[in-house]
């Protein structure tokens, strides 16, 4: 008798989410040794700073590579967290797609409740041993100390060892994983990664030890924790048909009008009434007798009728004082002469998700002038280290022309050469990268836009600074004809007839009619002196408060200030000050004034109305 084929064993069985990444690692970044290492020691300093953030703590995060053989690593990552519940450990730690984040819309380092426990399936997979998981949480005695492995078949934890342990830490989590990777330096590393995370952390201390026992600390420089993010609705514009399907129906016993005002963003009584006048949509219909057409027709709904944007809350930008206060703390060893104002973008709309863009640029000083700019990318506070000719950033800046700034760019396209860093950080919720490692952001029409609009207002800020060196050196001139060389005339002439030497005060100040601000140098070791001169020639008295920017200042919190009280006419005030740092070549202090005319000062300019603007929010902040 012949057997039906329908009657044979099937060939399908169902795969669970950790068996299926154990054969395609590669598609979360795990694709080779060195990249692997990176990957694990990002996913465990991500999640760590994510719960740092979320609990208002100031993170310390330490990290350790031991070497065991040629490619026989041990990572630790030790931090000062929350930590984590007892029984939630083999959750956190042992199943794919489990985490407190997956679903909310609110911005965030991690979503997906992948990485972690992705990195622990790479080390099971690459040594065949398990990882050890120490976690303590404020209110507890002690500390729960586990060993783990993860059960692929089942998508599970595989507990081996668990046990109370006494941890002199209030509160925190360690994870010690064994894996398969290669330690190697350069642009693409670890420490760049922890480099980078303290630029847009200024508020975390990292340790770090290399697999040399070589160890390195970044202290931190901010004494205020991030703000995080908060969760917010769904929005009307940002829904598939069967997501909005799906949703609706999800709860029973209630009307679409229900649904729609309790589960939906930035729709309201009022919003229901206008579009069932345009498209005669029935509110009160009972979610569980919905049909797929009538989902289509309120779709069509939402398009007829002005919404709201998302609000802007589920988003936590860096803000101006932090990208300064990192670069600075990164980078101050370069010592740049130019910190630009950060900018941020009013927040766009991409698909109903709300997402912003952050720039700021260092110039000068001791970065190379020969090589292109070091970009620095970040996507929700996390460095992009891989992937950069991918990644909408790096295409935002080659598409653009520099050379109308100040740069040097080959025929207008490309990453322009200059000495400078610029940063951009792209934030957002449910930010459209090229892929599940989330390496680079994805070249959307709209997301590049905003990118190029906060590049170029950045770009502003470094041409006017290059224009304030040029017009400083034409006012030294017209300093030095009306100070030293008109002097020198009229005693040559008084020489030439025989005649006293006249009092030629009031000439000079008929001929300049300013008052010049001007400055000479003096390099020390390890800082210069600056002797600044106020001369007036005008022919009246001057008060006025002027103040000192020199090269290198990342905030105006560092300006200087000098009280010019009566200043009479061919009188002068010296103000002498010390700057530190030994610059290539001393691009000279920015000066900047309040209370005169501005017609009457050369070598200054009227201070900006908004000029101490970031400093008292700040403070503001504080104080709160």
């Amino acid at each position: 008798m012949s057997t039906r084929k329908s009657d044979a064993p099937s060939e399908f069985r169902e795969t669970s989410i950790s068996e299926f990444f154990e054969k395609n690692r590669h598609i979360l970044g795990f694709d080779s040794l060195q990249k692997s290492l990176f990957m694990v020691i990002k996913e465990a300093v991500d999640n760590s700073l994510d719960a740092c953030e979320e609990y208002q703590i100031l993170p310390d995060i330490y990290v350790e590579i031991n070497r065991s053989g040629d490619d026989s690593l041990t990572v630790i990552v030790e931090d000062n967290g929350p930590g984590i519940s007892r029984k939630e450990v083999p959750n956190v730690f042992g199943r794919l797609l489990y985490g407190s984040r997956f679903g909310t819309l609110r911005q965030s380092r991690g979503q997906q409740g992948i990485g972690i426990t992705a990195s622990i399936l790479y080390g099971q997979i690459t040594t065949a041993l398990p990882s050890k998981i120490k976690t303590k949480q404020k209110q507890e005695d002690v500390a729960y100390a586990f060993e783990l492995g993860i059960n692929v078949k089942e998508n599970r934890a595989d507990i081996i060892g668990e046990k109370p342990v006494i941890w002199e830490k209030e509160s925190g989590t360690r994870i010690e994983i064994p894996l398969k990777g290669k330690y190697q330096t350069g642009k693409q590393s670890v420490f760049e990664y922890l480099k980078e995370s303290a630029i847009v952390n200024p508020n975390a201390q990292f340790t770090f030890i290399d697999p040399d026992g070589k160890k390195v600390r970044i202290e931190r420089v901010m004494e205020k924790p991030s703000t995080p993010a908060r969760s917010i609705k769904p929005h009307p514009m940002g829904l598939e048909l069967g997501e909005l399907y799906r949703m609706a129906r999800s709860i029973p016993n209630r009307t679409l009008g229900e649904f729609l005002l309790q589960d939906l963003s930035r729709l309201t009584p009022r919003t229901l009434d206008e579009m069932s006048s345009t498209s005669g949509i029935d509110f009160s219909i009972p979610v569980d007798k919905l049909e797929i057409h009538y989902m289509k027709k309120l779709l069509d709904a939402f398009n007829s009728v002005k919404i709201l944007p998302p609000p802007t809350d589920c988003l936590s930008p860096l803000g101006s004082d932090f990208i300064r206060r990192g670069l600075k703390n990164i980078y101050g060893e370069l010592q740049p002469l130019y910190f630009g104002k950060p900018v941020q973008r009013p927040v766009s709309v991409h698909n109903g998700n709300p997402f912003s863009v952050e720039v700021g640029i260092v110039y000068g000083g001791n970065l190379p002038a020969d090589e292109q700019v070091r970009v620095v990318r970040f996507a929700n506070k996390v460095p992009l280290l891989y992937q950069p000719g991918a990644c909408a950033i790096t295409r935002a800046i080659s598409e653009m022309d520099w050379r109308g700034y100040g740069f040097d760019q080959r025929g207008g396209k490309g990453v322009p050469f200059g000495p400078a860093i610029i940063l951009v950080h792209v934030f957002g919720i449910r930010l459209p990268f090229t892929s599940e490692s989330k390496e680079a952001i994805a070249g959307i029409d709209l997301i590049m836009e905003e990118i190029t609009a906060a590049l170029k207002t950045a770009a502003r800020g470094v041409r006017g600074f290059i224009n304030k060196k040029e017009k400083r050196s034409k006012i030294y001139e017209k300093f030095t004809l009306v100070e030293k060389i008109i002097p020198e005339i009229g005693a040559k002439s008084s020489s030439l007839l025989g005649l006293p030497e006249p009092d030629i005060s009031m000439v000079l100040s008929k001929i300049a009619n300013v008052i010049f601000v001007t400055e000479t140098f003096q390099r020390n070791e390890d800082h210069y002196d600056i002797r600044a001169e106020v001369v007036n020639f005008t022919r009246k008295s001057a008060t006025f408060k002027l103040y000192a920017e020199p090269p290198g200042t990342s905030s105006s919190s560092e300006t200087l200030s000098f009280e010019v009280n009566g200043l009479e006419p061919s009188r002068r005030v010296i103000l002498e000050f010390s700057v530190k740092g030994t610059f290539n070549q001393y691009p000279g202090t920015d000066y900047y004034f309040t209370g005169i005319d501005p017609v009457w000062i050369q070598g200054a300019e009227l201070l900006p109305p908004d000029y101490f603007e970031e400093e008292l929010r700040i403070e503001a902040d504080s104080n709160e």
